[in-house]
């Protein structure tokens, strides 16, 4: 069966009505037959049966045993961070996303949880990084915004035989390109803002995990502290997914385009994207996902943060915003925005230089987004050529 075929049949039909749409549950609370007795619902923040259709439905996408759905997508990776106790160690991909980093650093580092960043495109350096403290394994491939590719299988093996917990951050590419389970990871999150949801219309996080303990183990977090997604958003959430690998396929089409476009581009400097042979991840990346994804991020020649924002200010199609994932295209400069909260020292050593800047490529004709691309270049100053070359 294909991937479009079980997603659409994997969206269930309402046994109450036949209604081929799962119904927003919009209540608070169940009546119970007794104390204790009912059908399996008696509070929205433990369960609501909106929510649980979507989660079960993005469980099975991922292939794993559960999956517990958040208001955001920090709530979702706060989590997971509440796994770990005092005394215990994260070692995280050095290349992460600012919301994370902020989470770890500012948040969790003062109850006693230390985190080691290091670069997980290095699988040795991960295996050196490991410590007998170390309880939790943080990956994102591709990273944001960098898109370095990591060895999942490969630290997924370093993961267990340090005994220690493995989650991947699968936003960038979706569980239609890349499942990370299957290749040995015990969880997975997902802003589902971005692409799972696809229409820049909701907030909302999940995590899917690869055992029903562990899946026990997060939905009693996802009670216990309330972040939980709303009826609402879970009945826009599996509106999104019906059209998920749609989607993902025109996405790509359009960003392998743009990349070699800006590959191509005398004021561009580095390219980042794992579909163009030049990235160094391009051949990993074709061994454990089926595409390349819709997220393009390039520095400029001229390296200042003015510069980019000149460019960032002066596209049409493409709307200066943060998020990505969603049907028209956005671009975003991380320095200033997505990855703000990041010390400049450390982010400029994580490869977010001044001049970054992140494409979210989205639906629209190809053309039409090359041509709003070139109209930027055309703002940004030009090359001075040499006598010999005129």
């Amino acid at each position: 069966m294909s991937t479009i075929t079980e997603l659409i049949h994997a969206i269930p039909v309402d046994p109450q009505t036949g209604a081929i749409a799962v119904p927003i549950y919009q209540t608070s609370t169940f009546v119970q037959e007794a104390p204790g007795v009912n059908k399996g619902y008696d509070y929205a923040r433990s369960n609501n049966p909106t929510r649980a259709a979507v989660e079960k439905i993005i469980a099975q996408l991922e292939g794993g045993a559960a999956a517990s759905a958040f208001a955001s997508g920090l709530a979702a990776i706060d989590a997971v961070v509440k796994l770990p106790k005092s005394g215990d160690e994260i070692v995280a991909v050095d290349d992460i996303y600012g919301g994370a980093f902020r989470l770890f650093n500012k948040v969790y580092e003062k109850f006693g949880i230390t985190v080691k960043y290091v670069d997980t495109s290095d699988t040795q350096a991960v295996f050196n990084a490991i410590t007998p403290a170390t309880r939790l394994i943080w990956l994102e491939t591709p990273t944001n915004p960098t898109l370095k590719i990591s060895d999942i299988e490969a630290i997924g093996r370093i993961a267990k035989a340090s005994n220690c917990l493995f989650c991947v951050d699968n936003t960038f590419a979706s569980p239609v390109l890349q499942q990370p389970i299957s290749l040995g990871a015990d969880l997975v999150i997902h802003s589902a803002t971005k692409y799972l949801g696809g229409h820049s219309d909701l907030i909302a996080g999940v995590v899917i995990s690869k055992t029903e303990q562990l899946g026990e183990e997060i939905k009693f977090y996802q009670n216990a502290c309330g972040a939980i997604l709303s009826p609402f958003d879970s009945f826009l959430l599996i509106r999104g997914l019906e059209t998920l690998p749609l989607r993902i396929k025109q996405h790509g089409i359009n960003a392998q385009a743009i990349a070699e476009y800006l590959e191509q581009h005398p004021l561009v400097d580095n390219v980042y994207y794992p579909g163009l042979p030049s990235h160094p991840g391009h051949e990993l990346a074709k061994r454990q996902s089926k595409g390349f994804g819709g997220i393009i991020s390039f520095t400029l020649k001229s390296d200042t943060a003015a510069a980019a924002t000149t460019f960032v200010t002066s596209t049409h199609y493409f709307k200066l915003a943060e998020s990505l994932g969603g049907i028209k295209s956005l671009l975003c400069h991380p320095a200033e925005m997505t990855h703000k909260s990041i010390p400049a020292e450390r982010r400029r050593a994580g490869g977010v230089s001044d001049s970054l800047i992140r494409l979210s490529v989205g639906l629209e004709e190809t053309a039409d987004l090359l041509a709003d691309l070139e109209q930027a270049f055309n703002r940004l100053p030009q090359p001075v050529l040499a006598e010999s070359a005129l």
